[in-house]
């Protein structure tokens, strides 16, 4: 929730301005000044996101920024900057953005294309592994790579590489898998794996490779062409409801019957489809390749089918129950418009190791870097074997001890800096087995990590895109702070003041009518008739269905229940009231409906509209919020500048 609430507030923001004089200024806020080019830009940015056509004009939308300014004003009289909920996310987020412009362009697109062309295939391989983890014992390490290296010999010798995974590898279930992993394609394993796969030729033993897991040998089975994308419709039958008015394997195979009398897939999805989003499209699905959907049972009946228009179904998933058509398969995309999506994940994955290397040295070489004392001599006897129990402490090293590791343009990097960092590392790290190799090992990874804040926080002075939009993010998530203080908690909270709300505004919130009954639909508009002369007839819904669904053909489909005014499966202006209905046509069917009785639309209670009266209850909060402060803030208009704002939007 609290994403999606800053990414609105955010519609509002502005940037800090670099060189602004006091003649561009438009408005004040207690003194502090707001320049033109900071609403100019949001002007721009936001004027077709404003629904409110009175907002879209300059002074409509100068309320909305003046607001907006408002309650970033009173979450600094709170103080909110400085809590630690607000830092930690607001950090977050810098880290994430800044991410955006410190990694090597060079580095990141060949790895991007690296994935791209491996993407284009799926490989299946078998594997042997020995266990033996970063940490352990140097002679623990040798002893598993012996004992890797005896089992490579004998696979490259050409025993049955099967028998030797059953037999020796450390894999979990190995013994029945035969070390068998499947098809996979780009980032379906740890890239060092991943890479002596995609290295190896089919049919061939690959050179022993160590990931976090252990020393691996590889057999590649298989590489084939990877299936592209694909569109497809489907029809879907929920069965996760608790008080269905059917029983969803026998609508799906209603539907089926339906679908194979000649009836419109589009108007049966259309219909009865409990995918909404989908029905209201003719079940049209977006376009998808394996993997996208979670349902391998759905993937595959849709991959299995040939051409466009082929139908394939029932399907069972987790979803309910599926009939499916296949639309079009198409071509794998190209490299320019798999990049976007391929570079992200190649700078979130491992492989931003890679990158992070070459930014290190880009860093470096940009701000000046220069080493100072080896940490080496003073750290490995500083930190203690509490390390390995995460227990270790330190006491502040005295200046006299406090040497500058590394300088980076104006910043010295010392002892207490990576003193402090170990202490925080250890926290969010796996025990160690060996306390000698934590100095080495954090030591590179806190290198960086000052590299990175150096780089960081320069970006915010050298970069006016970076500034603008860091700032646009930092007043946002203060906006949800001080809204969440002032209105979201205090309605929830605020049980007396909601049910005083509630009393003054009952008429608000009645209910709609009821009907208790049946509705019959069909295809056919003759059918519906004699739907409805049968029901006149005093026939039962089910008599009717036997009857008319003769000979394992359906004609007709039959809901029982209670159904509100205005309900999806009621017909659009239908009128509530005792017996048998007309004829009403919806959605390419028809639809008669047995209206058993009424239940009269009562007061709801505050539970029953607990969800509706809150929300109410908060906007009014907010409108009383708004008005104090604007009483509270002195807000100053330059009406010159303001003249000139609008001059500049009308030309």
């Amino acid at each position: 929730m609290k994403k999606y609430l800053v990414s609105i507030v955010v519609l509002f923001a502005f940037s800090l301005s670099f060189s602004q004089s006091k003649k561009d200024i438009l408005l004040t806020v207690d003194g502090n000044p707001v320049y033109v080019s900071e609403f100019k830009r949001v002007y721009n940015k936001n004027l077709d996101l404003v629904k409110d056509e009175s907002q879209k004009s300059v002074d409509g939308y100068l309320d909305l920024f003046i607001d907006y300014k408002l309650k970033v004003a009173a979450a600094y009289d709170l103080k909110l900057n400085e809590e630690k909920t607000y830092l930690t996310e607001f950090n977050k987020y810098r880290d994430q953005l800044s991410r955006n412009y410190i990694f090597d362009d060079k580095v990141s697109t060949e790895l991007t294309k690296e994935a791209y062309e491996r993407g284009l295939e799926e490989i299946n391989v078998s594997h042997i592994l020995i266990r033996v983890g970063y940490e352990d014992k140097p002679q623990d390490t040798l002893k598993a790579y012996n004992k890797m290296k005896v089992l490579f010999d004998k696979a490259k010798a050409g025993e049955d590489f099967e028998a030797l995974a059953k037999k020796s590898s450390e894999e979990p279930n190995a013994n029945k898998t035969g070390g068998n992993l499947g098809y996979f394609s780009v980032f379906g394993m740890v890239y060092p794996f991943e890479t002596m796969a995609y290295n190896t030729k089919k049919g061939e033993i690959s050179e022993i490779v160590r990931t976090q897991f252990g020393y691996h040998i590889i057999k590649v089975n298989d590489k084939r062409k990877r299936d592209g994308q694909i569109s497809a419709s489907h029809i879907m039958i929920t069965d996760k409801g608790k008080d269905q008015a059917f029983d969803p394997e026998e609508r799906i195979n209603e539907l089926l019957a339906l679908l194979k009398q000649g009836e419109s897939f589009e108007s049966l999805a259309t219909q009865y489809s409990d995918d909404k989003n989908s029905g209201k499209k003719g079940g049209k699905l977006k376009v998808f390749r394996r993997g996208d959907l979670r349902a391998i049972e759905f993937e595959d009946a849709v991959y299995g089918l040939q051409k466009p228009g082929d139908i394939a179904g029932p399907i069972k998933t987790d979803f309910g129950w599926h009939i499916i058509r296949l639309e079009q398969k198409f071509p794998v995309p190209t490299y320019e418009d798999e990049f976007p999506k391929l570079e992200e994940r190649v700078k979130g994955g491992i492989r931003s190791k890679i990158v992070t290397t070459a930014l290190s040295n880009k860093i470096k070489e940009k701000y000046t870097f220069k080493n100072g004392t080896s940490h080496r001599p003073f750290f490995d006897t500083y930190v203690t074997e509490d390390f390995t129990k995460r227990l270790w402490k330190y006491d502040t090293i005295p200046a006299s001890h406090d040497e500058v590791l590394f300088t980076i343009g104006n910043r010295d990097v010392r002892f207490n800096d990576f003193a402090q960092f170990l202490v925080e590392r250890q926290k969010g790290s796996s025990t160690f087995k060996l306390k000698d190799n934590i100095v080495n090992d954090y030591y590179g990874e806190f290198e960086v990590v000052q590299l990175k804040k150096y780089f960081r926080d320069n970006l915010e002075l050298e970069n006016e895109e970076y500034a603008g939009t860091i700032d646009e993010y930092r007043s946002g998530l203060l906006i949800f702070d001080v809204m969440n203080k002032n209105i979201w908690k205090k309605a929830k909270t605020d049980s007396i003041g909601l049910q005083g709300f509630y009393e003054t505004r009952k008429d608000n919130y009645m209910g709609k009518d009821q009907i208790q009954g049946d509705i019959i639909s069909s295809t056919s508009n003759d059918i519906a008739k004699r739907v409805k002369e049968l029901l006149g007839q005093e026939k039962t819904s089910e008599e009717i269905k036997e009857m008319l669904n003769a000979d394992d053909k359906v004609n007709v489909l039959v809901s029982t229940g209670k159904f509100e005014e205005g309900q999806r499966e009621l017909p659009e202006n239908f009128e509530m009231k005792k017996g048998v209905s007309k004829v009403y046509e919806k959605n390419d069917g028809f639809i008669v409906v047995d209206v058993e009785y009424l239940v009269p639309a009562r007061e709801k209670s505050l539970k029953d509209v607990k969800g509706r009266v809150l929300s109410d209850y908060q906007n009014h909060l907010e409108t009383k919020w708004m008005e104090g402060l604007r009483q509270k803030y002195n807000v100053e208009i330059n009406k010159k500048a303001l003249k000139k704002v609008k001059k500049a939007f009308r030309s």
